[in-house]
């Protein structure tokens, strides 16, 4: 089974970008981490048929009144949490690894840091970034594969505009081969 993990995708519409559109089509199951920021945002992803999502902080009233701050669900005996804000730090992962453990679950998919992490170990945490807000990265989101009760995970990275911090970045690489 094929699992899409996204979060933040701060969409203003319920139009979902043709390039993620094209990746959320091939798999069986999307987990949204939260940050529709919208409820047509939220309305396009359910539309899909294939949605597992928790709210975020920028979600409002109505997206909260459907979604759950967190979700514990299982796929071919795996068993995946999901919520919105795990911890504050992606370079130290120490909160997310014990909410994992007090979640129970052997897969912990978290939002909010619009970074992307996958770090495996006796839990596997997964930060899918954003798709179309990223922070110090570039556009994406997770891929999971579950096969027999083992995971895998990959980075997909989007084409597309870069967050301000990355465009700044390689201006400075851009401006150094002139001189």
């Amino acid at each position: 089974m094929k699992l899409i993990a996204l979060s933040d995708t701060h969409l203003k519409t319920g139009v979902i970008p043709e390039k993620l559109r094209t990746i959320l089509d091939d798999c069986d199951l999307i987990v949204h981490a939260g940050d529709f920021s919208t409820a047509a945002a939220y309305e396009a992803f359910a539309a899909t048929g294939k949605l597992k999502a928790v709210f975020g902080n920028t979600d409002g009233f109505e997206i909260r009144q459907k979604l759950p701050k967190r979700l514990k669900f299982e796929v071919e005996g795996v068993k995946i949490g999901v919520v919105h804000e795990g911890g504050l730090s992606i370079t130290d992962t120490t909160a997310q690894y014990y909410l994992a453990k007090e979640m129970d679950v052997d897969v912990l998919i978290f939002g909010h840091l619009h970074r992307p992490l996958i770090e495996n170990g006796d839990v596997m945490l997964i930060c899918p970034g954003s798709p179309t807000k990223p922070r110090m990265s570039e556009p994406g989101v997770v891929e999971l594969v579950i096969e027999n009760g083992s995971v895998s995970g990959r980075v997909i990275t989007l084409e597309g505009d870069l967050c301000g911090f990355m465009k700044f970045r390689d201006s400075l690489k851009d401006s150094e081969k002139e001189i």
